[in-house]
């Protein structure tokens, strides 16, 4: 926690006349704008206007036609963003500019139901409830290109340029081709208070991979957020464009988004039990069976868009069945015993396409859900190949499908909230109708000349 006098001081003590602010959209993208800083004082005790058609467009800025928040039915109207003081940064690459992020509230200042950060926050008090604290960390793999946004719309979104050619993950020879790069996201992502933990490629052209360190969970999820958003405005700097999307090409593996959680109350890690052979409390495992049962309902939380399930492919490193096994990277939920500091669950049917504030929020109620019924694990951990299991029943293979199931979820309702999952359900169902209506690159190959 942070004390709001010496933020707002500071903010006053700046030489910048202005700040940097910034929400979160459905899809996890950064929404904002820079503040006079006489306007950002006032802001932080009132709040200020912020449209509410944040909520109410898609990542292509193309208006919903189906959800009741907002509209043109609506006319638009500004929506209640509140700052977090606690989020306090300032922007290396922009002179230390001071930069908060934000949430929604109602007129009446309530948490906007519709909010992700918002849905975590609720989702947090809960468990505080319960008596306990989340920490988590978010690692994400992304894929680097020899692009601009101009150079992208010039090839009409095809064929884009790898930073490094072939596969070599943990490669000294590739980070070091890219030094300069490698080193600015290291140091300007620590000094904008996203700390990494551990960064190398990974197996593919191009493919980095980074660990944020952990900590308390709203704090990961922000971190997490800002990391994604921050990759992209350094990378600029180097004519590099990253690209977070599930699955850009079919014959290379997809890029996750982990989410790495433990349960503590007080100073005590509630998953571990140092008499178990797995390091596995009764907690643990109460948690984890919440985890897995709800998994099929909350898919759209995981993996959010189209492209998504494109990444959910046996022998690709994803996961395609509600599984769990212990340090296997073949499941969906991997357990990772270790110290009573350390042992945690790793959820592995993340993207990196995931907005985290909602693929945090689906891991912790689902995990809260285990434990307040008590919940046993069913099924004895994979210790091979997940993809071989096949008396479990395949997850979804597409949006459609994965929305579907949340729309009818009485759990995903009880646990995320009515308004909120009824809002989410719509947004996805639009996802899913703009792609059945698209003409794709693989049906011009398939179909222009021959059928």
């Amino acid at each position: 926690m942070k004390d709001p006098k010496a933020v707002l001081d500071a903010v006053k003590a700046s030489p910048h006349q202005r700040v940097k602010v910034a929400v979160s959209d459905i899809d996890g993208i950064l929404r904002g704008k820079y503040l006079h800083k006489d306007k950002f004082l006032s802001a932080a005790d009132s709040g200020f206007g912020f449209c509410n058609v944040v909520f109410g467009w898609d990542s292509g800025d193309v208006c919903y036609d189906n959800v009741k928040y907002t509209g043109w039915h609506s006319g638009y109207p500004d929506a209640l963003a509140r700052l977090d003081l606690g989020t306090q940064r300032a922007i290396p690459w922009e002179g230390g500019l001071p930069f908060f992020l934000g949430d929604f509230v109602t007129a009446e200042g309530k948490p906007l139901e519709v909010c992700p950060r918002q849905v975590l926050k609720a989702v947090l008090a809960k468990a505080a409830k319960m008596g306990l604290t989340v920490k988590c960390g978010m690692e994400f793999e992304w894929f680097n290109f020899r692009e601009t946004p101009q150079t992208w719309a010039q090839k009409k979104h095809v064929d884009p340029e790898p930073l490094t050619p072939g596969m070599f993950g943990y490669s000294l020879l590739r980070a070091g081709l890219n030094q300069n790069y490698f080193e600015a996201l290291l140091d300007n992502l620590n000094a904008f208070g996203v700390p990494i933990e551990g960064l190398h490629t990974e197996t593919g052209p191009g493919v980095y991979e980074a660990a944020i360190l952990y900590s308390e969970a709203l704090e990961a999820a922000d971190r997490a957020v800002l990391f994604k958003t921050a990759v992209k405005e350094i990378a600029y700097r180097f004519g590099i464009m990253p690209s977070f999307m599930a699955k850009w090409n079919s014959q290379l593996p997809g890029c996750s988004g982990h989410i790495h959680m433990s349960l503590w109350k007080g100073d005590q890690n509630i998953f571990y039990d140092d008499r178990d052979p797995r390091k596995m409390s009764a907690s643990f495992r109460s948690a984890l069976a919440g985890q897995l049962t709800a998994l099929e309902e909350l898919l759209p939380f995981y993996a959010p868009n189209v492209n998504s399930y494109k990444r959910l492919v046996d022998g690709y490193w994803a996961p395609t069945k509600a599984t769990w096994g212990v340090d296997n990277r073949t499941v969906a939920f991997r357990v990772i015993p270790g110290s009573s500091k350390s042992t945690r669950i790793e959820v592995r049917i993340s993207g990196s396409d995931v907005n985290p504030y909602l693929s945090m929020a689906a891991a912790v109620a689902s995990a809260l859900h285990g434990l307040e019924k008590n919940l046993e694990l069913k099924d004895q951990p994979i210790t091979g190949s997940a993809y071989q299991e096949s008396k479990l029943e395949r997850l979804p293979r597409n949006l459609g499908e994965a929305t579907a199931r949340l729309e009818r979820s009485q759990l995903a309702r009880q646990l995320l909230g009515e308004s909120f999952v009824d809002h989410f359900a719509r947004t996805r169902q639009w996802e899913w109708r703009q792609y059945q209506t698209a003409v794709t690159n693989w049906e011009m190959q398939r179909y222009f000349e021959i059928i």
